[in-house]
């Protein structure tokens, strides 16, 4: 059993009971932050693109904690050198970790380091759970090829559009995912990106299959696979 917890925005923190896996902390400017950065542990960060909303705690968590952090070589290039602990990878590659296999996929979006891509990530987790976490992406035709590839168990979409698909085409994508299960991220921290969860969760339990979990800042839910 896994243990998701929700830091706000687009942080958050999956606890296997052996590893946490921390993903694109941002929580110092974050006006819906349910932790302070100096209050995280983790052994291990995945970082999907380098905009701040993503990226800003991420060099003072992974020096102070030690964890291996994950990204794109130039994502990567952005941290404090001979004190972080880094494993690269691009778009497409698989690696297997100690928790489970992750294979870094793309997401349709700006990266904020020079000549880098935004990324997101699938995770087959040794416990038999698939989790699709998808960073900052618009709707895209690769979504009905992960949804066949592999049976994604979550999908932790972003809804807040203007930045980053909104809710409806994140209701397309949970259909194109076929997810048991999708857990809105990236919504409400700003009035830019205000949207309600319980409409999203309406409209994608009505038009697919998929059943929506909302976990709000500071909460936190158990996945099963």
């Amino acid at each position: 059993m896994l243990q998701f917890t929700y830091y706000g925005h687009a942080c958050f923190l999956i606890n296997t009971g052996k590893e946490k896996i921390l993903f694109d902390p941002f929580l110092t400017d974050n006006p819906l932050a349910a932790v302070k950065a100096e209050e995280v542990d983790c052994s291990y960060m995945l970082i999907s693109h380098a905009h701040s909303d993503h990226f800003a705690d991420a060099p003072s968590i992974a020096v102070r904690t030690g964890a291996e952090v994950v990204a794109v070589p130039e994502v990567a290039a952005l941290f404090p050198g001979h004190s972080v602990h880094f494993h690269t990878m691009n778009i497409g590659g698989s690696y297997s970790f100690p928790f489970g296999k992750v294979t870094m996929v793309n997401a349709v979006h700006s990266c904020g380091a020079p000549g880098g891509h935004a990324c997101g990530w699938i995770i087959r987790f040794n416990g038999g759970c698939t989790l699709y976490s998808a960073g900052d992406t618009a709707l895209t035709a690769d979504m009905e090829l992960w949804g066949k590839q592999y049976k994604i168990d979550y999908a932790v979409l972003p809804i807040g559009d203007n930045f980053t698909m909104g809710p409806d085409d994140a209701c397309r994508a949970a259909s194109m995912l076929r997810a048991r299960f999708v857990i809105p991220v990236h919504y409400n921290t700003w009035p830019v990106i205000v949207q309600d969860p319980e409409k999203f969760q309406h409209m994608t339990e009505t038009k697919t299959s998929s059943r929506v979990l909302i976990v709000h800042p500071g909460g936190s839910a158990a996945l099963d696979g």
